[in-house]
């Protein structure tokens, strides 16, 4: 009698092929880094949504109109780019508190060297430009090279301006912005046409972008992970901005036969563009990877051989110089200039902006895309609470309770990061 014996042979699984039935194992990642309190900007996304919800049930009629969107939009604008600036500075781990005071500086600089001295606007703002970088470049040395913490020396320029400000100002009071062009800025809308096109030309550079990207990936005998996330990204800005624009394309006129007003407000492409050039900055030089690094650790970048004064001062220097451009809007909208100009709680919303979008400040981890998302919640904060209640006290409370909590995921995600070492 003979005896068979079956061996089980195991054959290995093919291999998935780079890019096919992948979407479900990114799915999984994603869901992986949310365990590992890398939570993005997923805070600032679901409490825009709430807040949106929460605001258009209890004021249908005031918040959730095509004329409140549209002000919602010029009204965070100076605030957004503030703290596209304090992005650069928070990714170092530094912080700047002199930002909002340097934004009505040169604001106060550009009305007087218009009205004063009738400079063209195209010299006058060039000017206020290059007041923004002198005033970056001075705290960057301070802190960089003298090595006075960015506490102290932002909290220094953060009264010096002040006093700047009311000098340049005069006894006056408030200076009145009368050029058409700086007014325009923050009053003028696109064409209806113009709008999509411009929506077009977004979500087609952005879509190439990431089919590039992917092809790159394979190229390179890596896996770049289903096509459908790529798609995925491409359809979801494709959508938003299709509903945007075609939202704000709707006359929104309380009076149309007055004064008709229709089109998306030009103060949102100058803010994609400008988006898109600092993250190009920051996710595509060799200058963005040194941010991010010496924000990680200091010294490991020094002995890497990073100039990390010079980085420190650079992005002290951008900080301030996109003050300056919100010091511009913020005349623009105004159309004037005040002591008040960029005061106030300003500067507060500007960080709690980044930070609600999801810049760490601990260092090391945050986007320009932050700012948007923040000060778009920002904005909704402070639109739609005084539609509910006049009560400053109650505006207050709430707004500091939503900046704490922005802060608390700060800290509770980079905690729970360290323990599982993402």
């Amino acid at each position: 009698m003979s005896t068979t014996t079956e061996s089980t042979v195991t054959t290995p699984a093919a291999p998935v092929p780079p890019g096919r039935a992948t979407l479900s194992s990114a799915i999984r990642g994603y869901l992986g880094r949310l365990g590992g309190g890398d939570v993005g900007s997923l805070p600032a996304v679901l409490g825009f949504a709430v807040l949106v919800v929460l605001f258009t049930v209890l004021r249908p009629d005031t918040f959730a109109t095509k004329l409140n969107w549209a002000n919602l939009l010029n009204q965070s604008a100076a605030v957004i780019f503030i703290a596209m600036g304090l992005v650069f500075v928070l990714l170092l781990g530094e912080i700047d508190l002199s930002a909002g005071f340097a934004a009505g500086t040169c604001a106060a600089i550009l009305a007087v060297l218009m009205r004063d001295h009738g400079w063209p606007w195209p010299v006058a703002v060039a000017v206020v430009l290059a007041t923004g970088a002198v005033i970056g470049l001075l705290i960057g040395v301070l802190v960089a090279w003298l090595g006075i913490p960015s506490f102290v020396v932002t909290l220094s320029f953060f009264l010096a301006l002040q006093g700047v400000m009311l000098y340049i100002i005069g006894t006056g009071g408030t200076i009145g912005i009368a050029d058409p062009t700086i007014r325009d800025i923050m009053s003028k809308s696109l064409s209806p046409a113009t709008g999509w096109l411009v929506a077009g030309v977004v979500v087609t550079g952005y879509g190439l972008l990431l089919a590039v990207r992917h092809l790159r990936t394979r190229r390179a005998g890596l896996d770049p992970g289903s096509v459908l996330v790529p798609a995925a990204k491409a359809t979801a800005l494709a959508v938003m901005l299709g509903a945007g624009t075609y939202l704000l394309n709707l006359e929104r006129s309380i009076n149309p036969q007055l004064k008709s007003l229709r089109g998306v407000p030009l103060i949102v492409p100058i803010t994609i563009g400008f988006v898109i050039a600092l993250t190009l900055l920051l996710n595509r030089t060799r200058f963005g990877r040194h941010v991010y690094a010496v924000g990680g650790n200091a010294e490991a970048a020094r002995r890497a051989g990073i100039n990390v004064a010079g980085i420190k001062v650079t992005c002290f220097i951008i900080g301030s110089t996109l003050a300056a451009v919100a010091g511009i809007l913020l005349a623009s909208r105004d159309r004037s200039v005040s002591p008040s100009t960029g005061g106030a709680q300003t500067l507060l919303y500007a960080v709690g902006a980044a930070v609600i979008g999801g810049t760490s400040l601990f260092g090391g981890k945050g986007r320009v895309m932050d700012a948007i998302l923040g000060g778009l919640v920002i904005a909704v904060i402070g639109n739609g609470l005084p539609l509910i209640t006049q009560k400053s006290e109650v505006q207050f409370i709430i707004t500091g309770l939503v900046l704490l909590f922005a802060a608390s995921v700060d800290a509770v995600s980079r905690r729970r990061a360290a323990a599982t070492g993402h």
